[in-house]
């Protein structure tokens, strides 16, 4: 929920682009997680919400996000609808995770009417990192190797472009997220940050070292010095 403020700015101006902000057809979340951007989209569309997760927990959590979307517990390669059924589908954050994105992207576009949007909102590309102050450095440059370790692919945003144009869609847009960084501190969303930071380091980096690390992000932030910045690319296109 917390990726879906970050990315809210973004998101709403291809909303706008595509017309889905007040679409009335069915509308697909490919790896809806916890149901955060169906909640957002059905705050302002009648459209007829749908979200697909692998992780039954993250559903049951949705189900209470998304009164009245439709949602099933399955797999991004192999979707449980009918081609054409679909106005829309989108995903975020999903393809840094999958063994094949094409695949996915493909079942997609099948789902999708001819004519149809088919939304990457948010991929990241965590190769091109930047961490200030330089001591920091390390936190990416580790981070991305866990992803590694986990089975995701940290450079996914920069294919994102080749991918929907491979995949036959049309008038394809693409870009990356712009960097905004504040006067302020949220020092809860900063602890869940480093909640999932630590849980991603705990096998590569020592608990003093980390606390060290976790000390100095925490003064930079405070003093305004921290910047943070994963570039993040988005894309999409309409069905054939």
């Amino acid at each position: 929920m917390q990726q879906a403020r970050w990315t809210a700015p973004m998101r709403a101006h291809i909303l706008r682009a595509t017309g889905l902000d007040s679409a009335s057809g069915r509308i697909l979340d490919v790896g809806c997680g916890t149901g955060a951007i169906l909640q957002e989209i059905g705050a302002t569309a009648p459209a007829d919400l749908y979200g697909l997760d692998h992780h039954l927990p993250y559903l049951q959590n949705a189900q209470e996000n998304t009164a009245g979307a439709s949602l099933t517990c399955g797999d991004a390669f192999h979707l449980p609808y009918a081609s054409d059924s679909m106005q829309a589908a989108f995903c975020h954050f999903l393809f840094l995770w999958l063994s094949d994105p094409a695949r996915a992207l493909e079942e997609m576009c099948r789902v999708v009417q001819p004519g149809g949007w088919v939304i990457a909102f948010a991929e990241p590309d965590h190769s091109a990192r930047m961490d200030h102050p330089a001591e920091l450095e390390q936190l990416g440059s580790m981070q991305t190797r866990a992803l590694l370790d986990q089975g995701a692919n940290p450079a996914i945003g920069r294919a994102l472009r080749g991918l929907f144009s491979q995949a036959g869609l049309q008038n394809v847009q693409a870009g990356i997220i712009s960097g905004h960084w504040n006067a302020g501190f949220d020092p809860a969303g900063w602890e869940q940050e480093w909640h999932i930071l630590a849980a991603d380091l705990a096998d590569s980096l020592p608990e003093e070292e980390r606390l060290r690390l976790k000390a100095i992000d925490r003064q930079a932030w405070q003093t305004g010095q921290r910047i943070l910045y994963i570039p993040t690319f988005y894309a999409w296109g309409q069905a054939p």
